[in-house]
């Protein structure tokens, strides 16, 4: 893949949906498809999966289509799943702690390695044998243990201030599900799952069906 390519959003948020399904369709052995055939079970157009998947490279064959087991190989290289990441999470709540006990966490090479939280009540338990430590222990923490990926979990009056202790500690991707957008520098990687946003949206669009 040309690192220098200018790839849309919109094009990476879909590789997992590709990604995923042909991994089901190397479980039921099946051994090519169609872009025609892949779109028709996907919901896709045949032209955008092409052109999806030419921004990464020239995977198909005319009159063959793709190898499936080969795609998906090559997809999931691109996604990074040949790689090793290592991950915290800041603020053990219900979802935090809900996010902790993913089982697919590990699959997919996201390794946690420590979890961060300002109740006294949960300090010192252990989710999946990751001891839930103090927030102020951070610092001391990254000092030992380099970490790829920050999950913030904090209420928005805490948010920038732990993004600013994960950025100052060489973190270069936070997943954000703080209700606040944070201020970061441009290359930090940044992906907020505003939960609020999202129910507004299906309200809208329950609202305009209605």
């Amino acid at each position: 893949m040309d690192n220098k390519k200018n790839i849309s959003m919109a094009v990476i948020r879909r590789l997992p949906k590709y990604q995923r399904y042909l991994g089901y369709l190397t479980e039921k052995g099946v051994e090519r498809i169609s872009s025609k055939e892949l779109g028709e079970n996907m919901g896709f157009t045949a032209s955008q999966i092409r052109q999806d998947l030419n921004n990464f490279g020239d995977f198909g064959q005319q009159g063959y289509g793709y190898n499936v087991k080969d795609l998906y190989r090559e997809l999931s290289s691109i996604l990074g799943m040949d790689r090793n990441y290592k991950v915290v999470i800041i603020g053990a709540g219900n979802i935090g702690q809900a996010l902790a006990n993913y089982t697919r966490f590990e699959k997919l090479n996201f390794h946690l390695c420590g979890i961060f939280d300002v109740n006294p009540k949960i300090i010192g338990l252990k989710i999946r044998d990751v001891e839930i430590k103090d927030i102020d222990e951070m610092v001391g923490f990254f000092k030992d243990n380099p970490i790829d990926i920050g999950i913030i979990f904090t209420t928005s009056a805490s948010a920038q201030k732990v993004s600013d202790i994960l950025v100052n500690n060489q973190v270069k991707a936070i997943l954000n599900f703080a209700p606040i957008d944070l201020n970061v520098p441009a290359d930090i990687i940044v992906q907020n799952v505003h939960l609020s946003d999202s129910l507004l949206t299906l309200s809208c669009l329950l609202n305009q069906n209605s």
